[in-house]
């Protein structure tokens, strides 16, 4: 028999949101500040030759420069005002995250409700402004030592360039930050994962050309092109299998009786994601691995040994892969925990007089649930380095588009799927509210 909330939900039409203003006001707006990125992702950084820069992305695109690339929608390539894009921002998150875990002011912080939270999004947006500067700084000193058949990428290098630039880099990542913000709070979805899915999904029809177009000229033969697509449909049905994934442990609620009547008993399950970390892992850890190959890509004339790790730091290389693996193994269990509080569940259930058949309330159920967090975050880990380094190892001796890569795939089907999840809750959410209007009109007739 099914809930009234499946009822509903296998009910929803175009009718239904057609009815949904505020829903429909929200998807506007999400449309509006995205569109709104893709246009500033088009506003050239002063002082810089675009032409250099094409060359450039041209000659090192293959490697984690391309990646980083992929980040920002195209505009590290072309050298725009959002050329960091969220990436600081997302760095910045995932540290305050790890302090509020480890430092007991911040931690009390986050017990004190939106108060709180305002005062950690604060400290958030400050470390967001210093990680910008130091990275548009790296970036602004690299571009002037950039100098290609075409000439220098900088016009006038000097002092004046580089503090232009870093006010510039900073405010373009400031603005971004904002605007992720404003689509959290006022659009559908989560405003950050969004942008980067705005710039992933903005280049795919050229990146679908190119595989075409390696096609027409031979350098691919068609079975391999069919190859491609079918892995590519494959990764997204994996994807979707997985995120959907999810452990179910039984919670028992004790009997109360009140008079003659008894109430409660009933036993419902405690879902826990199989990748409860989502795509940060995945994120954080090409974010870590890109900084130092951006500032070696943007640099002629290093010396020798900065050539030697930005080789051994290129896409397909073992020492990438192993440290690709590591980070996101580890954000992975870090981000588990951080999600997910085994002491502080299992007091909750302990108040509440709840328990786990065959399982001691307090400290047992404590250990119990962190024995199976630790084997479902064991095995969303494993599924993340799947998806993500088995099509990339496989792509980088076809040189083909990142866009076809598992993060990236990984990325369009992970948001995709939280924005249409938030899109559905909203949808029941009007019609709940029209059933308590109808109620409330019954009431008074």
């Amino acid at each position: 028999m099914a809930s009234a909330a499946e009822q509903m939900a296998a009910n929803m039409n175009l009718s239904a949101f057609g009815k949904a203003t505020d829903l429909k006001k929200r998807i506007w707006f999400t449309l509006g500040a995205l569109i709104i990125f893709r246009l500033g992702t088009y506003i050239p950084l002063p002082g810089v030759d675009g032409t250099v820069m094409a060359q450039l992305m041209t000659q090192n695109g293959n490697g984690l420069l391309g990646m980083f690339n992929m980040f920002t929608g195209g505009a590290l390539g072309r050298m725009t005002i959002f050329a960091l894009n969220i990436l600081p921002y997302i760095s910045a998150s995932i540290i305050i995250q790890l302090m509020s875990s480890t430092i007991p002011a911040l931690e009390a912080l986050k017990k004190e409700g939106d108060s709180g939270r305002q005062r950690i999004n604060q400290y958030t947006r400050y470390l967001t402004v210093l990680i910008a500067t130091a990275q548009a700084y790296g970036i602004a000193v690299s571009l002037e030592r950039v100098h290609s058949a075409l000439g220098p990428a900088v016009i006038d290098p000097g002092p004046f360039f580089v503090f232009t630039a870093v006010v510039t880099l900073v405010g373009g990542t400031v603005f971004v930050m904002w605007l992720g913000e404003q689509i959290t709070s006022r659009g559908i979805g989560n405003g950050s994962s969004l942008i980067i899915f705005a710039g992933i999904v903005a280049n795919m029809p050229m990146a679908v050309a190119n595989i075409l177009e390696l096609g027409s000229t031979g350098a691919l033969s068609t079975f391999f092109i069919i190859v491609i697509f079918v892995v590519a449909l494959a990764i997204f049905a994996f994807v979707v299998f997985m995120e959907r994934a999810q452990r179910r442990i039984l919670v028992q609620h004790p009997k109360r009786q009140m008079g003659q009547k008894v109430f409660g008993g009933e036993a419902n399950y405690m879902p826990l994601k199989v990748n409860a970390s989502g795509v940060m892992p995945p994120i954080f850890a090409s974010s870590l691995l890109v900084i130092p190959a951006t500032l070696v890509g943007f640099s002629t004339g290093a010396p020798g040994w900065i050539e030697t790790i930005a080789h051994l730091l290129s896409r397909g290389q073992p020492l990438y892969l192993l440290l690709f693996a590591g980070l996101i193994i580890a954000f992975s269990f870090v981000w588990a925990a951080i999600a997910f509080n085994p002491d502080e569940t299992a007091e909750q259930l302990k108040k509440n007089g709840a328990f786990i058949p065959g399982i001691r309330p307090g400290t047992n159920t404590a250990k119990y649930f962190d024995t199976v967090l630790t084997r479902l975050t064991a095995i969303g880990a494993a599924y993340l380095v799947i998806v993500c380094l088995l099509p990339d190892f496989a792509m980088s001796h076809y040189a083909l588009p990142f866009y076809f890569g598992g993060t990236s795939l990984l990325i369009i089907v992970s948001v995709t799927m939280d924005t249409m999840t938030q899109i559905q809750s909203h949808l029941l959410a009007h019609q709940y509210q029209g059933l308590l209007r109808k109620g409330r009109g019954k009431g008074r007739k």
